[in-house]
């Protein structure tokens, strides 16, 4: 770092326009006239500002953008309209890109899928859709970033039949949305006991390369829960134990809810020793359930038991 660049560091570090008297503009209008600084200089203060997280990092580099010396392009605007986004600024990242097009540039696939997940993430839909429409129509290529953005756009909506398809659209194209795509479709699917729709998702990540782990597997058995088919519970808390997956607390409370419902104690007792024969001990929800269902039956002794081993498992 130049001695130039350090020096407005600190002042920018510790800047206080209460204290010091005067606006954050006029300070860098001060040191733009004394330091002359060339692009390389302001992308080192904007650089340090972001390793440091800096609340006026964005503001010093659309001042910046300003600069003639400063020679912006495209991805220097599209930087801060994410950084807009992230911190949910939608207003300021708007008047980023306002500002982007004000100066004659073109907004380009980067552009367009930061604002695309900027609308997703702040549950702006009808914006989200315009833009990712918007891409379609300019026949800019689509990463998994951008179709990801728009799915959650979809799934925040309600829309889970659009988020879907489109997640089919995205297969066909050989381009795969992050696995926590998958998971949040897969938990909207279960949170609403659309089983059939959870399963699909199930299969499909399986499809995308994604390897179940524990939680994926409690949020199928949940939407099997929640739709009141314990069977199926059953059969995908077996398929989970024969995939060699070991189950979480969140598995073990969701069996328990549904021998609980179907009044199958014998059952649950046999559900008990098998958890124990292959060493795995239930936890605090579970532990939980299962002592409020024993104090409904008037098993006392039971329950005094159970909470004494979780109280074990615990220390």
């Amino acid at each position: 770092m130049t001695n130039r660049c350090r020096a407005l560091m600190k002042q920018l570090i510790c800047f206080s326009e209460e204290k010091s008297g005067f606006g954050l503009n006029e300070l860098l209008g001060v040191w733009v006239k004394s330091m002359n600084p060339a692009r390389s200089d302001w992308l080192v203060v904007i650089k340090e500002l972001g390793y440091i997280n800096h609340p006026l990092r964005l503001e010093v580099a659309e001042f910046a953008l300003l600069e003639e010396s400063f020679e912006p392009n495209i991805r220097d605007y599209t930087k801060i309209i994410h950084g807009y986004a992230k911190e949910n600024r939608l207003q300021d990242a708007e008047n980023a890109l306002q500002a982007l097009k004000n100066r004659g540039f073109v907004c380009d696939q980067v552009t367009l899928t930061a604002l695309v997940h900027m609308y997703s993430k702040s549950g702006n839909f009808d914006r989200a859709k315009d833009t990712f429409k918007e891409m379609k129509l300019l026949g800019l290529p689509l990463d998994n970033r951008a179709y990801g953005s728009m799915v959650m756009a979809y799934i925040r909506a309600g829309m889970l039949k659009d988020a879907e398809t489109l997640l089919r659209e995205m297969e066909s194209q050989q381009v795969y949305a992050k696995s926590e795509v998958y998971k949040a479709m897969l938990r909207a699917y279960s949170m609403s006991g659309d089983s059939v729709g959870a399963q699909r998702i199930f299969d499909a990540i399986q499809i995308a390369g994604i390897i179940p782990d524990d939680k994926i597997c409690a949020v199928l058995i949940n939407a099997y829960v929640v739709a009141g088919q314990s069977r199926e519970a059953c059969v995908a808390f077996q398929n989970m134990r024969r995939a060699g997956i070991l189950p979480n607390d969140k598995c073990v409370s969701l069996m328990l809810h549904v021998y609980e419902k179907d009044k199958k104690l014998k059952e649950v007792l046999d559900f008990l020793i098998d958890l124990e024969k292959d060493g795995i001990m239930i936890g605090k929800e579970a532990s939980e359930k299962l002592a409020r269902w024993f104090r409904e039956l008037g098993v006392v002794e039971e329950v005094e038991l159970v909470l004494r081993d979780y109280a074990s498992t615990e220390a």
